[in-house]
């Protein structure tokens, strides 16, 4: 039989969610027939495509939400066009397994019906959702209540779950109820054969001698006006040979941008939007110091971020906030700043680092080995691979038909009788 899978992404298109495309085009590689269902958004406005042998089906997106009212908006909106767009694709090409990767947590409600139908349900955990809404808005509301609420929904109607990181294995197990064996780990590192160093661009620097960058997406909780701050500090201090250039898009950017513009600093940080791969690797390679601004937080502190893992993989040294995952990321790769000074912590820690060459090399060799060595994505493709196999080996059992497992209990108690009967 044909192992057919859909995987769900809500949050960003397929291909450019990097973490879902590796995921399917590493199934694919590995026998799996793989349809994805991703929002149709400006860049990726294809209805259907077949792309390196998946086939990536594209639903309707309203505006992207950036308050309670509008994610619900938003969330609703999407979750009609995933529900109906997964029974065309089911009664079109077919598939015995679900993958849904959040935000939100109510992708297993498009999953449910089809367990009727021997469907298994993986669920794909890119975001702990409880602490996401709490580090945006800062307070536990009926909204908080209900990302609660739909993660242990999402946890008791999984069959198996991958996570990002330890720590989202430990929410999994603890706060999901999951047993440990269908709970895998699968880190999001970056594919060596494509995201690599490439000759810096000197024109990137903006005439400056020094350049900070820095990719991700631009919200609330990946501190970009602290980022924006630093900037301001450094320039304070009469610190004129240091340009920021921050590539990404995200429903912040607009406010970045002005902040930008309203403290002066035209020429000194620049946003970029978002940009192809070979524009973003040039930013990168040319940066002598990588940033994670990432804003000290429950969520922050608990969560993976691939930048980091890029960053080491070009061999790039790095500065961030001391939190949990960070540090099991990066090692030695990084400088590490304190929680009560964000914004001088911040800039002391850059400018340590852009007036020691040496250190530079030798944080970024660090950061390449570690790479290299342990979080590539080729590392996480084994135990991606595994959680498949339990999903299957599950479904597997269910779908033994009833009249088999029935003659088989019949013929085993008929022995047992026969057997008995002879020792008497």
């Amino acid at each position: 039989m044909n192992r057919k899978i859909l995987i769900i992404v809500e949050n960003l298109p397929v291909p450019f969610d990097g973490r879902v495309w590796k995921e399917a085009c590493a199934l694919h590689e590995n026998g799996y027939e793989v349809s994805v269902l991703s929002p149709r958004v400006k860049g990726y406005t294809q209805k259907y495509e077949l792309l390196d042998g998946v086939h990536i089906y594209r639903h309707p997106m309203p505006k992207e939400g950036n308050t309670p009212l509008g994610y619900l908006w938003e969330y609703g909106w999407a979750f009609l066009w995933e529900f109906l767009y997964s029974w065309w694709i089911f009664f079109t090409r077919g598939f015995q397994v679900i993958q849904g990767c959040n935000p939100p947590d109510n992708i297993f409600l498009v999953a449910l019906p089809f367990k009727l139908f021997g469907v298994k349900y993986i669920f794909d955990h890119h975001d702990a959702n409880p602490e996401l809404y709490h580090s945006k808005y800062e307070r536990k509301d009926i909204f908080y209540k209900s990302q609660v609420w739909l993660e242990k929904l999402t946890f008791a109607c999984s069959d198996v779950a991958m996570t990002t990181n330890e720590s989202y294995k430990s929410i999994a197990v603890g706060r999901g109820g999951l047993d440990p064996k269908d709970v895998f780990v699968v880190r999001n590192g970056p594919d060596l054969n494509t995201f690599k160093p490439v000759p810096s661009v000197p024109a990137l620097k903006y005439g400056k001698p020094y350049l900070v960058g820095y990719v991700g997406t631009m919200s609330i909780q990946e501190g970009l006006d602290i980022l924006v701050d630093v900037a301001q500090h450094l320039k304070n201090q009469g610190r004129l040979d240091v340009h920021f250039t921050c590539v990404g898009g995200g429903p912040g950017l607009a406010g970045l941008r002005q902040m930008v513009k309203d403290k002066g600093l035209e020429d000194t940080v620049n946003f970029t939007g978002r940009v192809p791969d070979q524009q973003l690797l040039d930013v990168l390679s040319t940066a002598d110091v990588c940033v994670n601004p990432d804003r000290p937080c429950e969520m922050n502190d608990i969560s993976t971020m691939i930048k980091i893992m890029e960053y080491m993989a070009l061999g790039k040294p790095i500065v961030q906030f001391d939190l949990k995952e960070g540090r099991v990321s990066a090692d030695e790769a990084s400088l590490y700043c304190g929680h009560d000074d964000l914004i001088g912590s911040f800039a002391e820690k850059i400018l340590w680092l852009l007036e020691r060459p040496e250190e530079r090399e030798r944080m970024g060799a660090i950061g390449r080995k570690r790479v290299e060595e342990r979080l590539a994505w080729e590392y996480s493709v084994e135990n991606l691979l595994a959680a498949y196999e339990r999903a299957f080996a599950k479904r597997k059992r269910q779908m033994i038909p009833l009249d088999s497992r029935v003659g088989t209990q019949a013929s085993e108690a008929s022995a047992s009788l026969n057997q008995g009967t002879f020792h008497s």
